[in-house]
């Protein structure tokens, strides 16, 4: 049977108590991976992982979740930086409270979420990291100045960590979804989101699944071995 060769590998996955999170963190158990997955809220129900409550925000609460995920799953293969928020505004309108936690959550969350398990990728020769950008931050996007800055930043993080990484056999990708069925989605009104509805060519917007395959593939030591430093956009023809 083809596998993605994911099976008993350690993948942590931030944000990953609901939404698209929810989804990586289903498909990679499925898959046969341990999954461990941080939010600052848990779902007491959810036993097919390891959850831990933890901030992205703060590199104390990260560090002391990494050494929980290593002492109860072992040595961390693969980590998924899905964490996100957003504080929409015109760029005249934005608040710098609204700058500054956008900044917080999904630039420098992404940064306290990926260096903790550096270390341990680097000696054992092994390692993938997924980047969960935007096609916010790939073509930019009106009312999200903050937003998109911060998913434009994690492309750069990523293609610099793939030439600095690569020595070590890790790898580093960004994933780039378009709009996709959540529940921050579903905060946009309906003539707005027929407006972006028209502009796909699929005329829908797509699954949290989606993007949970996106990410399966991006891990995956068989599949996307010898891919590093991309983007891969998952927006259904939207943006190309």
């Amino acid at each position: 049977m083809v596998s993605l060769g994911l099976e008993d590998k350690v993948i942590v996955v931030t944000g990953g108590n609901r939404g698209i999170g929810a989804a990586i963190v289903s498909l990679l158990t499925e898959l046969g991976a341990k999954v461990a997955y941080t939010d600052i809220n848990i779902d007491e129900q959810n036993n097919q992982a390891l959850g831990i409550k933890a901030d992205v925000t703060d590199i104390t609460s990260m560090e002391e979740a990494a050494r929980t995920i290593k002492e109860k799953l072992g040595t961390v293969y693969g980590v998924v930086a899905n964490a996100g928020i957003t504080r929409d505004n015109f760029f005249t309108k934005l608040t710098t409270e609204d700058w500054d936690a956008v900044i917080n959550v999904n630039l420098k969350g992404v940064v306290n979420t990926v260096k903790p398990f550096m270390e341990g990728m680097y000696e054992q020769n092994e390692g993938s990291i997924v980047c969960i950008s935007s096609i916010s931050g790939d073509r930019g996007n009106a009312g999200q100045t903050n937003y998109s800055a911060t998913k434009a930043a994690v492309i750069g993080i990523v293609k610099s960590l793939a030439r600095e990484c690569a020595r070590y056999n890790v790898r580093a990708n960004a994933i780039a979804p378009g709009f996709i069925n959540t529940e921050m989605t579903k905060a946009i009104p309906d003539k707005v989101k027929d407006k972006i509805t028209a502009e796909i060519p699929f005329r829908r917007f797509g699954e949290p699944e989606d993007i949970a395959w996106a990410v399966a593939y991006l891990l995956s030591p068989v599949a996307s071995r010898y891919v590093s430093g991309e983007v891969l956009r998952v927006n259904g023809a939207q943006h190309t």
